[in-house]
């Protein structure tokens, strides 16, 4: 990936003030001191009710390589500071060469339905390399959680037709275009018609064809009719180009000719116009024709919003193909993940610091400790709770909610979300294939349903802080505040 895209040596993905906070901890000598980050988000993107974690695999591909190379050090010493003069010192930037990636990590899976403030990452080791780390793992993560979500919502609102990602031509840049795909996947979409997404993430790909291949000749009948002869088992021929109605008529007689050679119509796409009423009036033909097995296929410009009032208005559709609203998450462009320490110790005999950050803003106050997310059954193994617990303070059933309640879930099964997935710097995580992670995310959502997440009223759904880390961060923040 990073050799297609042309983009700079992973390790030099980052921040400035990563790696000026990172000199600062080795001129102070605390470049042995270890620390607990967390990487969460503060609320549900697209003022929804859940997200879909997503992006770890490419974490854990940047992380296997993380290492600063003779390159990245040479550019590294020729950047200066306000006098002019270096701005590392060669002793800094020869520990940064020789530096091996060592740091624990646990994270909630790929597909995984998740809420705001719990750690879909907890990373624990050496923390200059947990400092390093913070920005690609943001980057990757906050994106590619964003797109899957609004992927999952608008699979949702297709109602079981099947969703075609076709964003690649309005996708930010040539790897956000290759994330987004494999996020889409991961939210459900059932191919792409990214070919690179494709080969490099085993995505099922699709597509038509153009305005321009119909431009190309004198009239629809011989466009449609080349196009069968050249693709005659893949006919979506997209009937738009100058008149929809008699776009339709036109792909069922070379439709009719396909079939004479033994070959489907596969479908037909609609790309502009009132798109319910064509939809309507293209499936009365298509049928009448005797073709009530050819898809129709749309696209122009939707969104979730445009599929679930389109079938609310009995359209015809049974393929949607979204490009730009899903790709772009247009309608929030960024999730606002953030990474945070939660502890910190000179060294493993030293008893841990807690650490937490304050903020006027509540939502903005992190939570203190070496944290991770529990979730809770019922008999029927329906999620009732999501608690978030600080492994350093005895195991504990009863959540203080975020909506000021209290729950004992002493009575009820539970499975706890993060699991291993590096352990001092070694991967110890079997990596899924991508459909097993799309799989994962369309049977976690599932198992919401009975809440309906997707409605404009779903059931409430408790997610909060373990009582006595609630407790513990209430004792930290009185202190804190007096200092």
């Amino acid at each position: 990936m990073n050799n297609f895209t042309n983009t700079a040596p992973p390790a030099l993905l980052t921040d400035l003030y990563q790696l000026t906070m990172a000199y600062g901890y080795w001129k102070n000598k605390m470049h042995r001191h270890e620390a607990v980050f967390h990487l969460f988000f503060r609320r549900n993107p697209f003022k929804g009710n859940y997200t879909i974690a997503a992006g770890l695999e490419t974490a854990i591909r940047f992380l296997q390589n993380f290492q600063f190379s003779t390159d990245d050090i040479q550019y590294l010493g020729s950047l200066k500071g306000a006098d002019n003069r270096p701005l590392f010192e060669e002793g800094f930037l020869n520990y940064l060469q020789r530096m091996q990636f060592s740091c624990d990590i646990d994270a909630i899976e790929e597909g995984m339905v998740v809420f705001p403030h719990q750690p879909l990452l907890r990373i624990q080791g050496n923390l200059i390399q947990a400092q390093l780390i913070e920005s690609i793992l943001l980057n990757i993560i906050n994106f590619q959680t964003l797109v899957a979500t609004k992927s999952a919502r608008i699979v949702q609102a297709a109602q079981g037709d099947t969703v075609l990602e076709f964003g690649l031509r309005r996708a930010q840049g040539m790897d956000g275009s290759l994330s987004a795909s494999r996020a889409a996947y991961i939210g459900g979409c059932h191919a792409t018609s990214n070919v690179l997404a494709g080969r490099l993430f085993d995505i099922p790909v699709k597509g038509t064809h153009a305005h321009s291949w119909v431009m190309c000749f004198a009239d629809e009948i011989q466009a449609f009719t080349a196009y069968q002869n050249a693709m005659p088992s893949n006919c979506i021929f997209l009937v738009d180009t100058y008149d929809t109605i008699e776009g339709v008529k036109n792909a069922i007689r070379v439709g009719q000719q396909l079939h004479a050679k033994g070959h489907e119509l596969l479908g037909i796409r609609l790309d502009s116009g009132n798109l319910s009423e064509l939809s309507q009036s293209a499936r009365q033909l298509l049928d009448e024709a005797g073709f009530q097995k050819t898809a129709i296929v749309a696209s122009d410009g939707l969104s979730e919003t445009k599929v679930k009032a389109l079938k609310a208005d009995g359209a015809k559709i049974s393929v949607w193909g979204i490009g730009t609203r899903l790709v772009t998450a247009y309608e929030q462009p960024a999730l606002d993940g953030v990474y945070k320490m939660a502890a910190l110790r000179t060294s493993s005999q030293d008893a841990w610091q807690l650490k937490m950050k304050l903020s006027n803003t509540p939502i903005k106050t992190s939570n203190p400790g070496i944290l991770g997310v529990r979730r809770f059954y019922n008999a029927d193994y329906q999620p009732i709770g999501d608690m978030i617990y600080d492994a350093l303070l005895p195991a504990t059933c009863r959540l203080q909610a975020f909506d000021d309640n209290q729950y004992d879930f002493s009575e009820c099964a539970y499975e706890d979300l993060l699991v291993p997935i590096f352990k001092n710097g070694e991967l110890v995580y079997e990596l899924p294939d991508i459909h097993r992670i799309r799989n994962r995310s369309l049977q976690s959502l599932k198992t919401f349903d009975p809440l309906g997440f997707h409605q404009s009223q779903p059931a409430h759904y408790p997610t909060g802080l373990a009582i006595n880390l609630h407790q513990q961060k209430t004792e930290l923040l009185n202190k804190l505040s007096t200092t």
